[in-house]
C-alpha cells in the first residue's frame, strides 16, 4: 500500500473535519456476462470497493459513473442497467450522498478488469457473488446484498 496515498488522505480528513463539505458520489454493481461482480483494492486502503467515485462539478452522475469505470477499471463499454439505490454517509466528517448504479460489462471479450490507474488502484478482480473476499468493506458487502436480493436501498451507507 503506497504511504504516500495514506498521508493524503489523512490530510484529507483533518481538512473535512473542518469544512464538512458536501460531496456526491458514484459506484457501480459491474457484472460481466457471467454475473461475476468487479470489485477493486485502492492502493490506500486494504479492503475491496464497488468501483467509482466523486462527482465532478457539472458532471452528471451517468457520466460520473462512466468515468470512473474508465479510470479504475479501463471499462469503457459498460452498459447502465438501473439505480440500485441512493445512499447517505457521515463518515470522514462529509456529508456524502452515494448513487449505486447496476451495470453490466460490454461485448463478449469486452469484459476484461485491467487496473487504469496504477497509481490509485492495487487490485480490479471479478468475483462470484457468493465468493466475495474476506476484506469486503462493510458497505460494499451490504450493497451487493440488497442487490442480491433484488431490493432497492436507500438511507444510511
Amino acid at each position: 500500500m503506497a504511504w504516500h496515498h495514506r498521508v493524503v488522505g489523512k490530510a484529507a480528513r483533518a481538512v473535512w473535519r473542518i469544512t464538512k463539505p458536501r460531496t456526491i458520489g458514484v459506484r457501480a454493481v459491474l457484472l460481466d456476462r457471467d454475473n461475476r461482480i468487479a470489485l477493486v483494492r485502492h492502493t490506500y486502503t486494504d479492503q475491496w470497493y464497488l468501483p467509482g467515485g466523486g462527482v465532478k462539478k457539472g458532471e452528471s452522475t451517468a457520466a460520473a459513473i462512466a468515468r470512473e469505470l474508465a479510470e479504475e477499471v479501463a471499462m469503457e463499454n459498460a452498459s447502465i442497467e438501473r439505480v440500485l439505490g441512493v445512499y447517505h454517509s457521515k463518515r470522514e466528517s462529509k456529508d456524502d450522498h452515494i448513487v449505486i448504479f447496476v451495470a453490466r460489462a460490454g461485448s463478449p471479450g469486452g469484459d476484461r478488469l485491467q487496473r487504469a490507474n496504477l497509481m490509485e488502484i492495487e487490485e480490479a478482480e471479478w468475483f462470484a457473488l457468493d465468493k466475495l473476499p474476506a476484506s469486503t468493506s462493510p458497505a460494499t458487502a451490504r450493497r451487493i446484498a440488497e442487490y442480491r436480493a433484488g431490493a432497492s436501498g436507500m438511507g444510511d451507507w
